[in-house]
């Protein structure tokens, strides 16, 4: 039983792990990378589909990405997705082919993009800490109904605060890897 409780929050905590890593990946550097569009979607015969589905996205180079749609009446509906995206980027048409210049980051948007980093961490923490609350208080009921004993409590909760520890741990290497990246030039 302590077992399930630390297998459950060991997996709830690398998808709070995982989660975090998608959504570093949006936060853009000054590099391109085909990540940066995941959240862009496209109007696709009525439906929302995520630019991935409806185009191929490869980066060109260093600071530009290149959007070939499959069909080619989408190249005006990814343009105007980018468009109204909250990316701040713009695209420029050459045939079916969509090129997307990343821009230069100023200081005061590395500042910016450092901020939310920093927040997206913090909720992971929290997510992970949540997580903690919840295994502990299984192990609580566990002992309240008398399944385990009070020893059993205790290393079970020692158990999960040493993953807590860890995966926080890892949330703090990739914040510090993300701030590395967006403060170089």
């Amino acid at each position: 039983m302590i077992d399930d409780i630390k297998k459950d929050a060991a997996a709830r905590m690398q998808k709070t792990l995982e989660s975090l890593q998608s959504n570093f990946h949006k936060i853009r550097t000054g590099r391109a990378h085909p990540s940066i569009l995941d959240a862009v979607m496209v109007e696709y015969y009525g439906s929302d589909m995520p630019l991935n589905q409806v185009a191929n996205v490869t980066v060109e180079d260093a600071r530009t990405l290149s959007i070939t749609p499959w069909e080619q009446p989408m190249v005006p509906k990814i343009e105007k997705a980018i468009m109204t995206s909250d990316l701040g980027l713009n695209p420029a048409t050459a045939g079916n082919v969509i090129r997307v210049p990343m821009p230069p980051l100023t200081e005061e948007t590395r500042k910016n993009y450092i901020k939310q980093a920093r927040a997206e961490a913090e909720n992971a923490r929290v997510a992970v800490r949540n997580v903690r609350r919840d295994a502990n208080g299984d192990l609580k009921s566990l002992l309240k109904e008398k399944e385990i004993t009070e020893d059993d409590e205790r290393r079970g909760e020692e158990d999960v605060q040493k993953l807590t520890d860890k995966f926080v741990g890892e949330i703090d290497k990739l914040l510090e890897t993300k701030e590395h990246d967006l403060m170089q030039v």
